[in-house]
């Protein structure tokens, strides 16, 4: 029996309540960073000063006014103020109204996700779940092999994938946009599951094939080995409990997986857990925040040369037994106490026989990797249109799964599941909004008419003919957990080029360039420098221009450089709001379909490592054709 609180009119409910406190904040988060004072973007939308916003944002934290206060209406209708915003002038009045108003159309204020624990537990307690095996590896110092951030992602989400695979009982899981297989070969190894892994670049698949190899390798020479010491994992008793009846309460925000392990593993980990973060390195640190920062810089500049996704930390990863039957090379490479290139190939060539070595002993000692099943890396290119029997031949009944499956890629996996009678259950992680195709963008330019576009994805939005618009989509790629946690927002470089795109508008006719600047700001060392730098790569004439002249520009805005400062926090506290919907439309879809038995959001990863956090999880009606 589907829970009430879960249902499509409920999300519908919840959509409208979104859309209502969008309509009246969209326009902050649609500004262009780039045109801040060109613009007069604080005055245009702001009737408070700036250190009113962070004031505000930095002293009240919990803006944590129940989300029935907001779902009928704006404000109070004697003020003329909605959600804080002047109904007469359209500037913000009243940033406290605002942050709790945002917070109160964010997921976790809507309360419409569920725990992973949640999740897991329903999904194992199901009449129709089988127990799925799970093979034992040992434990080993896993700062070589995956960064921190990547191992949180694949231990979380493979285990809810397997819990779906055990539910459906199937053997076989389809990754769509598999990248370097990580996800695929924790399936593969851990499960026991038979993994198809589809990327669109075949540099990807060629070095999965490669680690592919290296793995059938190993595993060969100590196979014997396995069976004899392998011991399968029991899952408990089936139960009962509907997985529609999961009530998304406030255990969703706290219920993050650990990095460490299961949770009843959770406490006598504690201390070797804390040990392992306190060794992590000072520049490791570092470098982890500086890449967040230039992520979130590039987000607030509208840059194409954003990365694909944030998937760039480069901290070490705690403990997990999976890693011991991982070889040299087939992980990306973390930051080294001694860069390789400092060492001589004499000692390149000892360490790596050393840990080959390390890595048999431990498979001999844990069991090894079971039947040996390992994925297979597949180079395609899929939309929602992609007939999979061509692309796999030995095509069954199958789980399909996408982690940070960025822009379109992640509404046409839920496409396909719908479309494709294989595909009985899916779990989908989308990231990169910015690259998301808008079917009602008025300028046609995103999603041609021939086209099926990323959003909205719903029947329900659809009708409305919602538009979010890019810059908007841009914000929802912002990390409130991580800027609020002081990592994210480089201002000066945001200033930089606001202050340089009004140099090009008082100096050169057509500052509109097909150029872009780029990443001229890491490589300046002054304001006089940066704006030299980024003329030579706009190809301009530098004749118009003196220093003296370029830096009175900078000692001219420069006590303005708060402006931007709040104006950046308040889209930083609207991201959430804009993810939300995004994934709403996604779920609505999936409520939408009379063969989806139960769908539902899931916060699978802790946002402080894994920003792109929530899942959309379907499992279609059993026996469905």
């Amino acid at each position: 029996m589907a829970s009430s609180i879960n249902s499509l009119e409920a999300i519908q409910k919840k959509i409208d309540a979104v859309k209502l406190f969008l309509s009246v904040s969209l326009s902050i988060a649609n500004a262009h960073t780039v045109d801040f004072y060109t613009c007069d973007v604080w005055d245009q939308f702001m009737a408070v000063p700036p250190v009113e916003v962070l004031t505000e944002i930095t002293l009240n934290g919990d803006h944590k006014r129940a989300p029935e206060h907001y779902l009928n209406h704006g404000s109070g209708t004697t003020k003329k103020i909605t959600f804080g915003f002047c109904d007469d002038s359209k500037r913000l009045v009243d940033v406290a109204e605002l942050l709790e108003a945002a917070y109160a159309h964010s997921l976790p204020g809507l309360g419409v996700c569920v725990g992973r624990t949640e999740l897991l537990q329903s999904l194992r307690h199901t009449d129709n779940a089988q127990p799925l095996e799970e093979v034992p590896a040992a434990v080993v110092e896993s700062d070589e092999f995956m960064n921190s951030k990547k191992s949180h992602e694949v231990q979380a989400m493979s285990e809810v994938v397997a819990s779906l695979a055990q539910r459906c009982r199937v053997k076989q899981v389809i990754d769509v946009g598999s990248g370097k297989g990580y996800l695929c070969s924790f399936l593969s190894l851990q499960y026991g599951l038979q993994v198809y892994g589809i990327d669109s670049s075949s540099v990807n698949t060629h070095g999965a094939q490669e680690r592919n190899r290296k793995l059938k390798k190993y595993s060969r020479a100590y196979q014997r080995h396995s069976k004899a010491n392998r011991t399968p994992t029991v899952m408990p008793p089936s139960g009962q409990e509907d997985l529609e009846d999961i009530a998304p309460g406030e255990r969703a925000r706290g219920d993050m997986v650990k990095t460490s392990g299961d949770a009843e593993k959770e406490e006598g980990k504690g201390r070797r857990d804390g040990e392992a973060q306190t060794n992590t390195t000072g520049l490791t640190d570092r470098n982890e925040e500086d890449a967040m920062t230039s992520l979130t810089s590039a987000i607030l500049l509208e840059d194409n040369s954003l990365p694909e996704s944030d998937q760039s930390d480069p901290a070490s990863a705690p403990e997990d037994p999976f890693l011991s039957a991982l070889c040299v090379g087939m992980v990306e490479p973390t930051s080294p106490r001694v860069p390789p290139s400092e060492l001589s190939l004499e000692e390149r060539e000892r360490r790596k026989s050393e840990n080959l070595e390390r890595k048999a002993r431990s498979w001999v000692n844990s069991g090894g990797m079971g039947s040996g099943m390992l994925y297979s890396p597949l180079t395609s290119y899929v939309t929602a249109e992609t007939e999979l029997k061509e692309i796999i031949g030995e095509l069954e009944d199958a789980v399909m799964v996408g982690l940070h499956t960025c822009g379109d890629l992640a509404p046409s996996t839920l496409r396909m599941f719908v479309a494709k009678r294989e595909l009985l259950s899916v779990c989908s992680v989308g990231c990169c909004y910015h690259l998301l195709s808008e079917e009602f963008d008025p300028t046609r330019q995103e999603c041609p008419s021939s086209s099926v576009c990323g959003f909205p994805l719903s029947g329900y939005l659809r009708e409305q003919s919602w538009f979010c618009g890019r810059n908007a989509r841009m914000s929802a790629c912002l990390a409130l957990e991580r800027v609020a946690k002081g990592q994210g927002i480089q201002m000066e470089s945001l200033f930089y080029r606001a202050v340089l795109h009004v140099i090009l508008r008082d100096h050169y006719s057509s500052f509109k360039s097909e150029k872009r600047v780029g990443n001229v700001y890491s490589k300046a060392t002054s304001f006089v420098d940066y704006v030299w730098r980024a003329l030579r790569r706009l190809e301009l004439d530098e004749s118009k221009l003196s220093d003296s002249v370029i830096q009175g520009y900078h000692d001219t805005y420069r006590p303005r450089m708060v402006e931007m400062e709040a104006f950046n926090m308040l889209k930083v506290t609207l991201a959430p709001c804009i993810e939300g919907l995004i994934l709403l439309d996604r779920l609505c879809y999936l409520k939408e379909q009379e063969d989806v038995a139960f769908s539902t959001l899931v916060q699978l990863f802790d946002p402080l490592l894994s920003p792109r956090c929530y899942g959309v999880v379907g499992v279609k009606v059993p026996g469905t054709e």
